[in-house]
C-alpha cells in the first residue's frame, strides 16, 4: 500500500475568472524523490492546464484564491507582480 504525498501547483491567470488563460505557473511535487527535480517552473510554451477550472476537472483542489488588487487612481497602469494567483493541491499515492 502506498503513502499519500502532496503536489502544489501555482497558476497565474490573465484575469480573476477561473476559466481565463494561464499566463505563468509553477509546480512543486512532493511525490518525487530527493534525486528528482521537485519544482517545475513555467519555462515551456504550454502550461500544464489552460485554466484553473481545467485543473479542477482533473482532480486539483483550489486552496487559495487571490486577493483582488485595488488600484489607486492614477496608478492603474503600474507594473508589478501578477495579481491573479491561484494555489492548487492534489494528493497522489506513492508506492515505495
Amino acid at each position: 500500500m502506498g503513502r499519500k504525498r502532496q503536489q502544489i501547483m501555482v497558476l497565474h491567470l490573465s484575469n480573476p475568472n477561473l476559466e481565463s488563460n494561464t499566463v505563468a505557473w509553477a509546480i512543486y511535487d512532493g511525490a518525487k524523490s530527493k534525486k528528482e527535480a521537485q519544482m517545475t517552473t513555467g519555462d515551456s510554451d504550454t502550461p500544464p492546464y489552460a485554466s484553473v477550472l481545467d485543473a479542477m476537472r482533473d482532480g486539483w483542489y483550489v486552496i487559495q484564491f487571490p486577493t483582488l488588487p485595488s488600484y489607486r487612481s492614477g496608478y492603474e497602469h503600474e507594473l508589478g507582480h501578477l495579481p491573479y494567483e491561484y494555489i492548487l493541491e492534489r494528493k497522489v499515492t506513492v508506492h515505495e
